[in-house]
């Protein structure tokens, strides 16, 4: 449950709760998200959840601090309740030229690459979050074996639909961006797609993801 609210600023607050990392404590963050979300309550402009989490703007000119506060507080969320999630199926091509960090993961990881993409393949992972860059998603949790540090020296471009892992996470680059997390494949299918205004991103917080592997021929055969 929620520990503390506190200000973020002059219209804006955020719901703590607790500084730990899992699946558990996200899952509260989300349907507190999902609820405020569906309720439509005036005054906000914007929710952004994270892993431990959950930022809500304001509109000062309908609502303030104290106001938000009390609603909060009075949302009555049961944690045994399932969250609203989609099964999504991402396939990712692992094929030389899309697995930058291979080479490096085997070393790091002492495990062969095969090994890797088994491991990798054989989970289902659960969204956290989505940012930093429009529609990625951040995805866990890694199998314990996987778990590498991000890149000494971060990439100033990482192909859009790269996939990344680094600690307990993976994401996918939905853009060509900067960024120093290990790149193990890629992705032909669009993620985040701003011509659809009211659901841009594929994947949500609370989703269920299965990576699908896939050969060169699939990945340049691809169409949605």
């Amino acid at each position: 449950m929620i520990k503390n609210i506190l200000n973020l600023g002059d219209a804006a607050l955020y719901c703590d709760f607790g500084d730990d990392v899992n699946k558990e404590i996200n899952s509260t963050v989300i349907k507190y998200f999902q609820t405020l979300k569906n309720e439509k309550i005036e005054g906000i402009n914007n929710l952004t959840p994270s892993y431990n989490k959950l930022i809500i703007s304001f509109d000062l000119k309908k609502t303030n601090f104290k106001k938000m506060c009390k609603i909060i507080e009075n949302i009555s969320i049961n944690e045994k309740d399932s969250l609203s999630s989609n099964r999504i199926e991402i396939p990712v091509c692992c094929e030389e030229n899309f697995s930058l960090d291979i080479s490096r993961l085997e070393k790091k990881l002492k495990l062969g690459r095969d090994k890797i993409f088994d491991n990798f393949f054989s989970k289902e992972y659960f969204c956290y979050m989505t940012g930093f860059i429009a529609g990625m998603p951040f995805v866990g949790d890694l199998h314990n074996n996987l778990r590498a540090e991000r890149l000494e020296t971060p990439r100033v471009k990482v192909p859009k639909g790269s996939i990344g892992i680094t600690e307990q996470f993976a994401n996918v680059y939905t853009f060509e961006s900067p960024g120093g997390w290990n790149i193990i494949g890629n992705t032909p299918k669009k993620i985040f797609n701003n011509k659809k205004e009211l659901q841009p991103n594929l994947i949500n917080p609370g989703d269920i993801i299965i990576f699908k592997n896939i050969d060169l021929k699939e990945y340049n055969d691809y169409s949605e």
